[in-house]
């Protein structure tokens, strides 16, 4: 295979008449990488990833997986490329095997003596023989992995794997994208429930209104939202009072607590000076923003 990206985007635009869904995507996923691709709904993430595997024409630039186009190359250019989008689809009416049989055939090669072993790493060995019809929701979800994973594939996409699961069945899913990274496979990850992208990857894309705003590090990106403090005291209006005096700027008193943003230098002179006034500390507590508290200021600060 070759030494290219998984996936590296250009330029995509896609336009239907005077609507613009995507604009202007810029996009590498690097070998090794749990990748997030996050955004609202409407932003364009499911319109670029469709263009980003061929199933849709951009309207401008283009894309690669492993630096094959997939319009020009076609089926080949998905060789080692699995994975679903918008969620997996099955005949309801035949067993979990037998569907992943069908999927089998039609892909070749080894995929039909993988059958067993990818039912055994989503855990569904005892169900292989029940209609997929009766299957529950985090079933289904895991028998598209398992189809993913027929392919034995080196980039896998996976759009939404745990909406509509359980807590138990959106844990099992965790557990399994992290067992997939650890054996070397290079995952797209689009989801919407932001505390399980922060735990699972270490490179996100944040797209608004069909455009990238970030895409890097993701502790580089929690970094960036540092420095941020929560004092409580015995005086907060004197304290905050002292902390303007001292040259911070946006004190923030919200109840008895005083929220400000400082370099740590400041942060130790402005304890001694609250000491010496006399005002008794409780807490000096750093502030860590969430992915989540990130992602809902930048996209829903465009919004306003």
């Amino acid at each position: 295979m070759s030494d290219a990206a998984p996936i590296e985007a250009r330029g995509l635009v896609k336009r239907y008449g005077e609507i613009v869904a995507v604009n202007g995507v810029d996009l590498t996923v690097e070998r090794g990488d749990v990748f997030g691709y996050l955004g609202p709904n409407g932003a364009g993430k499911t319109t670029s990833l469709r263009m980003l595997l061929g199933l849709i024409r951009p309207t401008e630039g283009g894309a690669s997986l492993f630096g094959r186009d997939p319009l020009v190359d076609g089926a080949r250019a998905l060789e080692g490329v699995a994975g679903f989008v918008e969620g997996p689809r099955f005949y309801p009416y035949l067993s979990g095997r037998r569907n992943l049989r069908l999927l089998a055939d039609l892909d070749g090669g080894g995929a039909p003596s993988r059958i067993d072993e990818v039912l055994d790493i989503v855990e569904l060995s005892d169900r292989a023989k029940d209609r997929v019809g009766g299957y529950s929701h985090g079933m289904r979800q895991r028998l598209g992995i398992a189809a993913a994973l027929l392919r034995d594939p080196k980039l896998l996409l996976l759009d939404e794997p745990t909406t509509g699961l359980d807590p138990a069945g959106m844990r099992d899913m965790r557990q399994l994208v992290k067992r997939l990274a650890s054996e070397g496979i290079t995952i797209l990850l689009s989801s919407h429930i932001l505390a399980e992208v922060e735990e699972l990857c270490n490179r996100v894309a944040i797209i608004r209104t069909g455009q990238i705003i970030y895409e890097g590090r993701l502790d580089e990106l929690l970094e960036s939202a540092g420095g941020s403090y929560v004092l409580r005291v015995s005086d907060p209006e004197r304290a905050r009072a002292l902390l303007l005096a001292h040259g911070i700027e946006g004190v923030e008193l919200v109840g008895r607590e005083l929220r400000f943003q400082a370099e740590a230098a400041a942060v130790e002179s402005i304890s001694v000076a609250l000491g010496q006034a006399g005002i008794g500390i409780s807490a000096l507590v750093p502030h860590t923003a969430t992915l989540e508290e990130l992602f809902l200021g930048m996209t829903e600060e465009h919004a306003a």
